[in-house]
């Protein structure tokens, strides 16, 4: 086994478990769901009281919940539309959740620069999303761009950590225009000579 392989393992061991437990336990993939958006807004007060390593451990676990519930939906045969539904308007309410943190700690503290890049990130956080979805009513497939959800969580992890949020947020910001762009700019290739 390759040391990936083993880190895999370690990690995947105790997931495993907590699926087997909510399964045993009949605990609904949705409330699994709602239990996540929850811990992240535990996580954002957190950001918001510019605890960032208590913030990142918090996020940790909320993303546990965000991991296992579409595992314990397959096994347990209660994947459903709407939960897929469900799933995504709870990940983009936490998604949120946590930028507002950041905007509470920066406007108390009066940096307005700081405030600015958070909001400007997350208004092309939003539309990284919507550009997708309104595109998928279009078109068949609008994936272009490298940020999606998990990069941005993996980014907030490593700003909460390394306690660098504002060179994390310029990261996230610039890679949200250009995936928003670059799917605009798909969907506009796909339509072009379709008709209206």
């Amino acid at each position: 086994m390759t040391f990936t392989g083993a880190v895999g393992a370690i990690f995947w061991l105790p997931l495993r478990a907590i699926i087997a437990l909510c399964v045993a336990l009949r605990i609904h993939p949705n409330v699994l769901t709602l239990i996540g958006v929850c811990i992240n807004l535990a996580a954002a007060w957190a950001l918001a009281l510019g605890r960032f390593t208590l913030g990142g451990v918090i996020m940790v676990a909320a993303n546990i919940f965000d991991f296992i519930d579409g595992k314990v939906a397959h096994q347990t045969g209660t994947a459903t539309a709407f939960g897929g539904f469900w799933d995504s308007v709870m990940d983009r309410f936490s998604d949120l959740a946590l930028f507002l943190g950041l905007l509470w700690l920066y406007a108390s503290m009066q940096r307005a620069d700081y405030v600015l890049i958070t909001a400007l990130a997350m208004i092309f956080t939003v539309l990284t999303s919507y550009a997708r979805a309104r595109a998928e009513s279009l078109i068949d497939k609008c994936k272009v761009g490298f940020m999606e959800r998990p990069e941005r969580i993996v980014l907030f992890m490593i700003g909460a950590f390394t306690n660098r949020f504002a060179a994390v947020l310029w990261v996230i910001l610039v890679l949200s225009v250009l995936t928003v762009a670059g799917r605009i700019f798909h969907t506009w290739r796909e339509l072009e000579g379709r008709p209206a």
